[in-house]
């Protein structure tokens, strides 16, 4: 049905192009970037964006590309003005509820934030369908991704919920679970956005906000720095639908499967790629770029060292194609820190595993807990007593 079409607007991509742009580091993908971004300005006449990124010099200010782009946007937007009119005259609310959302969806598309937020919030209040209005706030949810508004993102996820608790169907969950799960990615909430995109993996469908290929991307980056190492075969390296996109991201095949393997030499090869081709390219990863090696490395390191009581500083550096210095160093941070627990052994130059007792911590809560139930059995009986 055509009320059931998810309109691929805003463009993210353009964000993206934007943001690669406008990051010094990434110069030598500027100039395919720069093409990209004005192609697709260009193919959806956006001119209230097109001012946007040329007031920040991402792209040279055309004054005649901008001045036709503004007089495609008025005329366009007269048009949809007299069809409401008409819709408001003699047409029924159905009618009129569609022209609403025939002018938000075109500014929404031309990029025009503000006056695209407040039209798409009176859609809603006029269209009566639950799942029209579902995808309604999905597009106020993407546009506050494209102009990296978190607040707005927040705010319309909260309304998204609330709309599907009372009776969104399978699909329309599904597409939540995807947006509530780059969500968390770019706020460091990794554990419960790898979670969300590993449920929507056999039943993704949210193309308008992601393309599928980025999403598994997205899927493999999130879950193997948060699933245990039985969990990362069961659920991801042996999933038919990564299996099938594998081939189109070499260096994430290499960082999952080195990692499985304990081929920890190749892992911290791979890591180094999927830093500079998946993390710092891409607007929402690469804020937390530092956090993500960090944790892996540390994931690394408790991986390879769960297998021995001890081992020489010499054979970790090996294992990890470092040198003895390098990975000294290293240990000796996260030691400090409290994320590994072994002691470096500096004069015999060996590393010994210090695990906490499984045991003593499950005694320790134990008593803990017992702890807290007298002390409320306590309160308890003096009211009663």
């Amino acid at each position: 049905m055509a009320e059931d079409l998810v309109l691929p607007i805003p463009n993210l991509a353009l964000a993206q192009n934007y943001f690669v742009i406008s990051t010094p580091s990434l110069e030598h993908l500027h100039q395919d970037a720069r093409k990209e971004l004005l192609e697709g300005i260009k193919a959806d006449q956006m001119a209230p964006y097109y001012r946007i990124v040329t007031a920040t010099n991402a792209l040279l200010l055309d004054e005649a590309l901008l001045a036709q782009m503004e007089q495609q946007n008025k005329e366009e937007l007269d048009k949809i003005e007299e069809r409401l009119e008409e819709a408001k005259k003699t047409e029924g609310e159905t009618d009129i509820a569609d022209a609403l959302r025939a002018r938000a969806n075109y500014l929404t598309r031309i990029g025009d934030k503000d006056r695209a937020v407040e039209a798409q919030k009176v859609a809603l209040e006029k269209t009566p369908g639950l799942g029209s209005r579902i995808d309604i706030v999905l597009t106020l949810i993407r546009i506050g991704f494209f102009f990296n508004d978190h607040e707005m993102i927040l705010q319309h996820l909260a309304q998204a919920d609330e709309l599907v608790e009372k009776g969104g169907d399978w699909d329309r969950r599904n597409r939540l679970k995807v947006y509530r799960g780059l969500h968390c990615l770019s706020i460091r909430q990794f554990k419960r956005g790898a979670e969300l995109l590993l449920d929507a993996l056999s039943t993704f469908t949210a193309t308008e906000l992601i393309s599928y290929n980025d999403f598994v991307a997205s899927t493999i980056i999130s879950n193997v720095l948060t699933l245990s190492r039985p969990d990362l075969k069961k659920k991801l390296i042996t999933a038919p639908e990564v299996i099938q996109v594998l081939p189109e991201l070499p260096v994430l095949a290499d960082l999952m499967k080195n990692l499985y393997d304990s081929h920890y030499d190749k892992f911290f090869l791979a890591l180094a790629a999927t830093e500079q081709t998946h993390l710092k390219p891409n607007r929402l990863l690469a804020p937390h770029t530092r956090y993500y090696v960090r944790e892996m490395r540390i994931s690394a390191y408790n991986q390879l060292l769960e297998s021995y009581r001890s081992l020489t500083l010499d054979s970790l550096a090996r294992s990890f194609g470092v040198s003895v210095e390098f990975v000294d160093s290293e240990l000796s941070r996260f030691i400090a820190s409290g994320r590994l627990h072994c002691t470096i052994d500096k004069v015999n130059g060996v590393v010994e595993t210090n695990r906490p007792s499984v045991k003593n911590a499950q005694y320790e809560t134990v008593i803990r807990q017992g702890d807290i139930l007298l002390n409320a059995v306590q309160r308890l009986s003096k009211v009663l007593y």
